[in-house]
């Protein structure tokens, strides 16, 4: 199922930044997931838990993951669109993972679903006041960063990021992200 282990997300994150952007970037890591970005991730880390990685109905994934089943099959639509699962039809239909998990990025999810992280969009610097110019510089250098991060984080990671976190905590291991 899911090879080698790499190494914790959060230590991947702050390892690719140096001491004055760590900070800024814990900040910026207490930013919540949107609603949709958050299903779809589930969703797919669902998905990579089936054995062999075979199909499965839009209502099973629903039930196991308390999403709304109409809700999910847009979000599935939308990352089939991208090449991250297939639609199998038939009885045993449904979707699956189009490739493997450590080959899908947690970046590469929320762009299916039309998720973004870009800075500050219409912003342009005051060429007359210098603290603009390295604000600017400096959230453009964490942006970049922090996508980087995004798009080296896969599917893979956050299984066994999610599986330690559940031994840590006592839990029995559960599927349900």
């Amino acid at each position: 199922m899911i090879g080698n282990r790499k190494p914790f997300v959060k230590e991947t994150i702050l390892n690719l930044v140096d001491d004055r952007q760590r900070k800024v970037l814990v900040t910026v890591a207490r930013m919540k997931l949107t609603t949709r970005a958050h299903y779809s991730v589930k969703a797919l880390l669902d998905l990579s838990l089936q054995p062999g990685y075979g199909p499965t109905s839009v209502k099973a994934i629903a039930r196991r993951q308390d999403i709304p089943a109409p809700y999910l099959e847009k979000l599935l639509i939308e990352m089939r669109r991208a090449g991250l699962v297939n639609s199998v039809r038939g009885a045993l239909g449904g979707y699956q993972l189009a490739r493997q998990p450590g080959k899908i990025s947690l970046g590469q999810i929320l762009e299916a679903v039309g998720e973004t992280i870009e800075p500050l969009p219409h912003h342009t610097a005051d060429a007359k006041a210098t603290e603009d110019w390295v604000t600017l510089t400096l959230w453009r250098q964490l942006h970049q960063k922090l996508k980087e991060a995004l798009y080296g984080i896969s599917l893979e990671d956050l299984y066994y990021d999610a599986r330690s976190w559940q031994a840590a905590c006592g839990e029995e291991t559960s599927f349900v992200v």
